[in-house]
């Protein structure tokens, strides 16, 4: 049995992988990693075995190009503006506070607190994504976790939270 066509394919995760990037990348990022994405799907898919978990394929996929965004981002030059002396507006766009926190976190943090919170994926399917252990992905949940509450705390000490997913 081969995998399914990839029109089905892209119709059936679509959506899960644009929630992942929109809150990974956010808004203005989010189409062009989302089409990045899929074409890195599109040359692979006649090489994917039968048996592959398509979704977290698929998420690995996103994952990586995530990764890319931030390294390219990492390399272009910065407007004065947003230097930190320069104050600028906070959140000119209304973008909530904790999604600009979500995505300062380190790469590997961000994908698992969005995989597991935001697609409600379990930790197995989370540590293949990120091509890791269940433990290790747990840990970078928990760490991307820890990190969030201290930065959403306003007086910067963490934020006593109920227990953890």
């Amino acid at each position: 049995m081969s995998p399914p066509p990839f029109a089905r394919f892209l119709e059936e995760h679509r959506a899960q992988v644009y929630r992942f990037l929109l809150a990974a990348v956010g808004p203005h990022d989010a189409d062009d990693c989302f089409q990045e994405t899929f074409l890195a799907a599109l040359r692979a898919y006649p090489r994917v075995r039968e048996d592959s978990n398509l979704r977290a394929w698929v998420l690995t996929i996103a994952t990586r190009k995530v990764i890319d965004h931030e390294r390219a981002r990492a390399r272009r030059p910065v407007p004065v503006e947003r230097l930190p002396h320069w104050s600028a507006p906070e959140s000119p766009d209304g973008e909530p506070e904790v999604w600009r926190a979500v995505r300062s976190l380190p790469p590997r943090q961000r994908a698992a607190i969005l995989q597991r919170y935001v697609l409600d994926l379990p930790y197995a399917d989370i540590a293949r994504t990120l091509g890791c252990s269940q433990e290790a992905a747990r840990a970078s949940a928990y760490e991307g976790r820890r990190k969030l509450r201290e930065m959403l705390s306003p007086d910067g000490s963490p934020k006593a939270t109920g227990g953890a997913r």
